[in-house]
């Protein structure tokens, strides 16, 4: 009897600490009670149980009622802590608490609300926007001649120079009132993707001055003066802006730029005694820096003379200073990867400016390191992801087109199956980066500043890109690899690396921001830990821990349940707020959510601090994060799209996708988790049926490749956006008028075909087939012209560019 009675209490405190709530262990516990008093009067115990019954008495009081714990148990847990845990600087503090948290946290969690995914307005564009990418856009475009900006001019011509300035492309964050364009981050995103799938040159230039730079900054910590002045004349295009981060001795760690300010006072423009600061610094990587106006600078400060107060240190600060200023020294160009957008370096040697021109003024000073990690998030949010979508959509165009047009044993390429893996490949990854490109603008313009959904996107974008433009070279083959302005992918693939290096290098997006940074601001306790335990009032912070830590308790105890049940079951009894094709893949990644926390959470508990050391360990859970925020993203575009048929392709293959390379992952972890009881255990309650994502199958990737090998409405879909030539000059308006005209003759060129194995004496020679095929009445004048025009069309195509002189 006794032993029913003790896994009945198990059970009930179990589902107390699991409940997530504390009245739910304060109730299990006055049941568990209740039990063992009724227990107790049934029969009265042995010594055996009265000794089990003090213990559990002992153990399970302090946990249920809270004066009691704290006391108990958290005050001494808080000693050990503040003994234990490393003092946080404010730089790693400001990077930490930097942006928002949005639907990443969701996933993060292990119990994914996707009402709150599902029911997002859907994405959508002003008539001003929409204007806007029709009309100026759309110029721009057809100025662009990317051969000449690349290999002739080394330069965007003076005329797209003007033509940006006074259409406000510079402008296009800066609101009306200042005389920007104000557009959201959908529109921005949606410019720099159309620009920059004509030209990286002129992509790289439009994104700059609306990302990360002096307008962004201004925007949100600039002073009054500083606005009225700068914004106009940013918008208009009188001021080109750049800002200067990185230098010789700190690039990725920026936060130890030796680059310095000092406070003191000295004559400016016939003005004694200005206080200001002496500045020296050097700089390099700086984009639009060789024809920049004004600068935006980020520098340490010290103040040795106390002239601002008692801290000498005042830490990093940002200004403004124009390039004309005494002891500013522009440097020439760098070339990156001959991909010529204006870059170059910068240094000033005891240049002097006023006070106020520290961006947001006195008042800012020192919050440099805050107010750059929250503007980080529109380069990696909106730009870069623009730019990576732009060449996905490109490649599926453009290689699905030559795929098609182009033929090797009588047959277009595309249909060999070596091809069409990888136009499967490009179709799928695209469409999964285009739908986390539009959520994450969406993200943006609803108020968020996605600080780890950013780097997310910014890191699985660029890279994905890197795998569609590889294999876009692969079917390319020898047209690929020559240069001229014939060739449309050369220039992507010569730029790759430069979007997988800025705004944060890729291997320390992966290694240490999305999952260091993820791990403690989308986690529901572990940053209310950090903080309770940085609490100097004593009393609050036994307080705060006490919620934090059995809060913490309580979630874990609830994945651990959660887990095992929904790997048990394949998480087919989890409620899906959408049907169709969507729901099962709502359900699936629900489950790896849970065990993604499962994992995560005892990673942070039996590692601790070394996780962060751990760069392995820790970039695997950025990967599972990573394709669970892209999964998500592809489920909330099949929904806002209409559920179309053509898509489902689409949809399995990248969802599929991308929960097999999260759940692989996670496998991963578990065999190179340092505990192998630990690992075994966990690897058992998550996956107690094994693992159940398998890769997209050969029939998936077959009919996402047939999507691009011909014009259809999922095509169109798939590649919305991009600029396409309305001339047969450029190579992808080559494409888009060779591709019908190579279809609508294929049935009659077979017809050659057939001619020429009963004749091989017409093999190659195109009039002769064509003039015994009238004479057989096997194909009518009209059909020779439209054979004659697909046959001028593909050779048009296949051609490569050669040069006298190289």
């Amino acid at each position: 009897m006794h032993s029913v009675i003790w896994v009945v209490i198990a059970v009930v405190v179990v589902w107390g600490l699991a409940a997530q709530r504390v009245p739910g262990l304060v109730w299990a516990t006055v049941l568990a009670s209740a039990i063992a008093l009724w227990d107790v009067f049934l029969d009265p115990p042995a010594p055996l149980w009265i000794a089990a019954w003090s213990v559990f008495l002992v153990v399970v009081l302090p946990l249920a009622f809270t004066p009691l714990r704290r006391v108990l148990i958290s005050a001494p847990l808080l000693r050990v802590f503040k003994k234990i845990m490393p003092a946080m600087s404010d730089t790693e503090r400001e990077a930490l608490e930097a942006g928002t948290v949005w639907w990443e946290a969701e996933l993060f969690g292990g119990d994914p609300d996707w009402d709150q995914l599902f029911n997002l307005p859907q994405p959508a564009l002003s008539e001003d926007e929409q204007a806007f990418l029709d009309g100026p856009v759309e110029q721009l475009c057809a100025m662009l001649d990317d051969w000449d900006i690349t290999h002739e001019r080394r330069d965007l011509p003076p005329k797209v120079w003007r033509f940006l300035k006074d259409k406000g492309f510079f402008g296009m964050i800066i609101p009306k009132q200042y005389g920007g364009l104000e557009f959201s981050a959908q529109a921005h995103s949606a410019v720099v993707m159309k620009v920059a799938s004509r030209s990286i040159t002129a992509g790289v230039t439009v994104m700059v001055p609306n990302s990360l730079g002096p307008a962004e900054l201004l925007l949100h910590y600039g002073t009054k003066q500083q606005k009225q002045h700068y914004l106009p004349r940013l918008a208009r295009g009188q001021e080109v802006p750049c800002f200067a981060l990185t230098g010789p001795e700190a690039g990725s760690d920026a936060a130890n730029m030796p680059d310095r300010g000092v406070v003191c006072h000295e004559t400016f423009k016939g003005k004694k005694n200005t206080l200001g600061i002496r500045l020296n610094w050097d700089k390099r990587y700086i984009t639009l820096g060789p024809v920049a106006t004004v600068l935006g600078l980020a520098f340490r400060l010290f103040d040795p003379e106390h002239l601002l107060g008692e801290e000498e240190d005042l830490g990093i600060t940002l200004a403004l200073i124009p390039t004309k200023t005494p002891g500013v020294k522009i440097g020439t160009r760098h070339n990156p990867l001959d991909i010529p957008f204006q870059n170059g370096p910068n240094w000033g040697e005891n240049v002097f400016i006023p006070l106020d021109w520290v961006i947001g003024g006195r008042e800012r000073i020192g919050q440099g390191w805050r107010m750059l990690m929250q503007s980080l998030a529109a380069g990696r949010s909106i730009s870069l992801p623009a730019l990576s979508c732009g060449a996905g959509k490109v490649a599926c165009r453009a290689t699905g087109a030559y795929a098609r047009i182009r033929r090797q044993f009588k047959l277009p390429i595309g249909r060999f199956e070596a091809v069409e893996e990888g136009l499967g490949r490009i179709a799928g990854y695209t469409y999964l980066m285009e739908a986390a490109r539009t959520l994450t603008a969406r993200a943006v313009d609803l108020g968020e500043k996605p600080s780890v959904a950013s780097a997310i996107v910014k890191y699985q974008l660029t890279e994905h890109m890197r795998r569609v433009v590889n294999d876009a070279m692969d079917i390319q083959g020898g047209s690929g690899i020559c240069l001229g302005p014939r060739n449309f992918m050369g220039r992507a693939y010569q730029a790759l690396p430069i979007s997988i290096t800025v705004e944060g290098a890729n291997l320390l997006t992966r290694a240490l921001i999305i999952y260091g940074q993820g791990a403690v601001r989308c986690h529901p306790y572990v940053l209310n830990e950090i903080r309770a335990v940085a609490e100097p009032d004593q009393k609050r912070a036994v307080k705060d821990l006490d919620e934090a830590i059995f809060g913490h308790v309580r979630y874990t105890l609830s994945n651990v349940a959660r887990a095992f049940w929904l790997g048990l079951t394949g998480a087919r009894l989890v409620r899906a707020p959408v049907d169709g094709p969507a729901r099962r893949y709502v359900q699936k990644l629900t489950r790896l959510s849970t065990a993604f926390a499962l994992i995560s959470d005892i990673a942070m508990l039996t590692l601790g601090g070394t996780l962060k050391r751990k760069e392995k360990i820790s970039g695997r859970f950025a990967d599972v994060l990573g394709f669970m925020y892209l999964a998500s993203a592809v489920l909330k575009r099949f929904e806002d799209d209409g559920r179309p048929v053509e898509d489902i392709p689409l949809l399995h293959f990248a969802c599929r996708y991308c929960l097999h390379e999260a759940e692989k992952t996670l496998v991963v972890i578990l065999k190179n988790f340092p505990n192998r009881f630990l690992a075994w255990l966990v690897g058992g309650l998550v996956f107690p049926a094994g693992r159940r994502n398998h890769v997209p199958d050969d029939r998936m990737n077959h009919d996402c490749a047939a999507l691009l090998l011909e014009p259809s409405p999922a095509r169109d879909r798939l590649t919305r956006g991009i600029y396409l030539p309305p001339t047969t000059r450029a190579a992808l308006g080559r494409l888009e008028d060779a591709l019908p005209r190579v279809i609508a003759a294929e049935l009659l060129e077979r017809r050659l075909a057939k001619l020429v194995e009963e004749q091989p004496l017409l093999h190659g020679d195109l009039e002769a087939q064509l003039k015994a095929a009238l004479e057989q009445n096997m194909l009518s004048n009209a059909e020779t012209k439209l054979v004659r025009a697909a046959v001028a069309a593909r050779r048009g195509v296949i051609a490569v560019d050669d040069f006298e002189k190289i």
